[in-house]
């Protein structure tokens, strides 16, 4: 069994582009998988714990990855993965999984936004400035292949100027900062909320404006949008079929059925509401993904060279 920790994952140097090309993949195959529900135990101030489980017959594998979300703590969400050869039942490896998490999240938030935004979209607004956010908009700049993105930014704290310098080098991202949240939310084509807990709606759904595409990374604060927007799209429906509203909803999809249907198209006056909140047959491909890279590595290391 090997333990891979964050520092070693992060010294691959897994490029946006890769994390895109792999969520893609596992989006595109999760029919292929097993992905029984996740549990998750809850505690006050917003504590959990949430297991998920999954297997990947194709590739051999079966996974578990754990997340907890504690608010005092820095990061307040973490994962932790355990990875085991399918066929035999051996673990191979006890895996960091916040990286995991982090760049899945990004990819397919980014993936998310490229296949239904509308085709007149060119303002993004992000809400909620973390890592989440950095890897979605990473990815997103990636699958535009850096054309010119028009960013906006709700200020909170110092996160926006944090934010802002995260990107100084990309010269094709403009950033304006809002501190009216309503006021961005009017000028938005695509909506990308990474905020991890809330109370409240963040918003009047009769703010969005026809066209608005709406991904709130972790499902919180538009709750109220679930019965008035045009179309709904999700990972896997058995996620979020515990919804408040879902068997009120107009129409929802999952994004499997999107990306294997070459002829699937938006109409540009709806708004959409995209609960991809990501999955654990995701998190398990990329974590063999991972392994499989580091497996490699270690065998070029280990190799006898004479000279």
């Amino acid at each position: 069994m090997k333990v891979i920790t964050f520092a070693e994952i992060n010294n691959l140097n897994i490029t946006p582009q890769e994390c895109v090309n792999w969520a893609r993949d596992a989006i595109i195959h999760k029919n292929d998988f097993v992905l029984p529900p996740k549990t998750s135990i809850k505690f006050n101030n917003n504590i959990f714990f949430n297991t998920m489980p999954s297997m990947l017959p194709n590739y051999d594998s079966f996974g578990i990855k754990l997340v907890s979300r504690f608010p005092e703590r820095a990061p307040s969400l973490k994962a932790d993965i355990l990875l085991y050869k399918a066929s035999t039942g051996d673990l191979l490896a006890f895996m960091d999984g916040t990286w995991i998490t982090t760049w899945r999240t990004g990819a397919v938030a980014a993936i998310t936004i490229d296949t239904l935004q509308s085709s007149t979209a060119e303002t993004y607004s992000f809400v909620g400035l973390g890592n989440t956010a950095r890897s979605t908009l990473l990815c997103l700049n990636a699958l535009n292949n850096s054309k010119e993105l028009n960013v906006q930014l709700f200020a909170y704290k110092n996160q926006h100027e944090e934010f802002i310098k995260r990107f100084s080098s990309f010269k094709n991202i403009h950033f304006t900062v809002f501190s009216d949240i309503n006021e961005m939310f009017k000028q938005s084509d695509v909506i990308i909320s990474c905020i991890t807990s809330t109370n409240s709606v963040l918003a009047d759904e009769s703010i969005f404006k026809a066209g608005t595409l709406v991904v709130p990374v972790h499902t919180r604060g538009f709750q109220n949008c679930d019965l008035t927007f045009d179309r709904i799209f999700c990972d896997d429906i058995g996620h979020i079929k515990d919804f408040n509203y879902f068997n009120q909803y107009k129409s929802v999809s999952e994004m499997t059925d999107v990306l294997n249907d070459s002829s699937f198209s938006r109409n540009d006056s709806e708004r959409i509401l995209a609960y991809n909140i990501g999955v654990s047959t995701q998190d398990i491909f990329f974590a063999k993904k991972i392994y499989d890279n580091i497996s490699d590595e270690e065998t070029r290391l280990n190799t006898k060279f004479w000279v």
